[in-house]
């Protein structure tokens, strides 16, 4: 019975239940979650991300950026892995999204300047449960994990390197610093 309720309650409502079940379980109980969370982020790692390409449009009346739908899905997705506790993987995801911004323009105020300043908060979120994946030792392929942290690191400096040159204000500021500095 509770697998047709399952099958039958709307999102939020599974929301609420496991958030419910998780603050007022028995001890153990977030840690077990978490660890069936991973294991399934696992096993759909492989889904397939979108094409950098697709993540944002140039709008057609002025040629600024506007991000598309496909965004949505790949913030998500970085969203899910670091919040389960696999940190490296979102920086994977996260290291498209950043290339795919790379020549694009936007304004310094607006939509999409609000949009690029919650991925730089991701970022640091991304980075922070990298972190903690190492001090839990759960990182099996530490050169795996350095060169995720590689490629963010290089989607970012990418970045600034363009929108300096075409005079923007650099959105992943907070990000850039992190990574700077980040060493294991």
């Amino acid at each position: 019975m509770v697998d047709t309720f399952i099958a039958n309650a709307s999102a939020e409502d599974l929301r609420s239940i496991v958030r419910n079940l998780l603050a007022t379980g028995p001890p153990g109980i977030a840690g077990a979650f978490t660890s069936a969370a991973r294991s399934r982020l696992r096993q759909t790692t492989s889904k397939s991300m979108p094409n950098p390409y697709q993540l944002f449009r140039q709008n057609s009346s002025d040629g600024l950026a506007v991000p598309t739908p496909h965004l949505h899905d790949a913030l998500t997705r970085a969203r899910s892995l670091y919040g389960a506790g696999l940190g490296f993987g979102s920086l994977t995801v996260l290291a498209s999204v950043v290339r795919a911004t790379i020549d694009l323009r936007w304004e310094d105020e607006g939509d999409m300047a609000d949009i690029l300043a919650i991925i730089d908060a991701d970022i640091g979120q991304a980075i922070q449960s990298s972190k903690e994946e190492i001090e839990s030792s759960r990182v099996l392929d530490l050169a795996s994990a350095r060169d995720a942290r590689d490629k963010l690191r290089a989607a970012v400096q990418e970045s600034m390197v363009n929108v300096n040159a075409w005079g923007g204000e650099f959105p992943f500021e907070r990000a850039s610093a992190s990574l700077e500095y980040w060493k294991f």
